[in-house]
């Protein structure tokens, strides 16, 4: 922990991640597998993903644009305007790089809620380190630690054991349609691209001035929320008026006349997921990794009891193996950071 975090900060960070995230992903799950509706003739499920992500990444933006004025008094655009043009330049390709990859990696992911159970859904997105060693190694040439492939095996075969052995006794109001293969092949494009996403990210903040200047006004974590929803928000928003104008625009005006209460949902579910994002880069800038990993593994583990037991979802002795896989993987993940963090303290102190 860095010394510049206090437990106070820590635990109010803390706690405003899973309030903020719990309620997020409840939001998720109501919007997207539950019908609208009160009688059987006016029952509905909402099918516009592309609203969703315009509305989150709107609300994310502005959300981070007054989290970097407030933390760093200064203008996230400034990256563009005050650097060298080459970093800037450099800025911008990655930027566009990884809002395209973000703007395409969500509807894809929603796409596979038709197809595999949410739980399935929520355990895939917690195996994002799968996504992001393939590219840092593909890519950029990264080599990992024996540990890592360990981990990567545990959560690989855990999210496949929850996923064959999902059961047929789910929820009656689930929209699941059994193609399973689908949805798993939808998931991991997902999750390849969340790995491009990431991948490009570490490289962003580890751009440096070409000519060694000191003015250099580098990426932050706000900065990036900022600008990266922003990006995400205008490529969604043109690819929806352009090729799904009818499917998605008048598709929700229609569905938020009949059902109103989708539009609170949204909106909810937008304001829960930017503050959320907003905790997440506190605890990444004053404190460290391991840290974020251990609170974003206990609440995705909590979000999977909320939805077992708000939406009545089934879960096999089988089911359940695999979600002990999966975070007892991510688990050693963290205990081996652990261990490292710790014997790089006493090298430290021994010198």
């Amino acid at each position: 922990m860095k010394k510049h975090g206090s437990l106070l900060t820590l635990t109010i960070c803390v706690l405003g991640l899973y309030g903020s995230f719990l309620s997020w992903s409840v939001l998720q799950e109501r919007i997207n597998t539950k019908p609208y509706g009160e009688n059987e003739n006016e029952i509905e499920f909402f099918k516009a993903p592309l609203i969703i992500n315009i509305v989150q990444a709107f609300f994310a933006s502005i959300v981070g644009f007054g989290y970097s004025l407030v933390t760093t008094k200064v203008n996230p655009f400034k990256i563009f305007t005050a650097n060298e043009k080459s970093v800037a330049r450099k800025y911008m390709l990655s930027l566009l790089l990884i809002s395209i990859t973000s703007s395409l990696s969500s509807p894809l992911g929603y796409q596979s809620l038709k197809h595999v159970d949410y739980l399935a859904y929520l355990l895939a997105k917690s195996c994002k380190l799968i996504p992001v060693m393939i590219i840092h190694l593909v890519f950029y040439r990264t080599r990992f630690p024996v540990s890592k492939y360990i981990v990567a095996s545990s959560v690989t075969f855990g999210v496949t054991l929850f996923t064959l052995a999902h059961s047929s006794k789910s929820s009656k109001s689930s929209i699941n349609d059994g193609k399973t293969l689908l949805g798993m092949a939808q998931l991991i494009g997902s999750m390849l691209l969340d790995g491009l996403t990431n991948s490009t990210q570490d490289q962003m903040f580890k751009l440096s001035s070409p000519s060694g200047s000191q003015n250099m006004v580098k990426i932050t974590g706000a900065k990036l929320m900022c600008i990266l929803n922003l990006f995400v928000c205008a490529l969604t928003l043109a690819y929806t008026v352009i090729f799904a104008y009818e499917s998605e625009v008048v598709y929700t005006l229609n569905f938020f006349h009949k059902h109103p209460e989708v539009l609170y949902n949204i909106l909810e579910f937008s304001v829960f997921g930017a503050v959320g994002q907003v905790f997440i880069f506190i605890i990444l800038e004053k404190f460290d990794s391991l840290i974020l990993v251990t609170a974003t593994v206990t609440r995705k583990m909590i979000s999977m009891i909320l939805s077992v037991v708000l939406f009545g979802h089934f879960l096999s002795s089988i089911q359940w193996c695999g979600v002990g896989l999966v975070f007892g993987g991510i688990g050693y993940e963290a205990l081996v950071k652990l261990n490292s963090n710790k014997k790089v303290s006493k090298e430290k102190k021994s010198q």
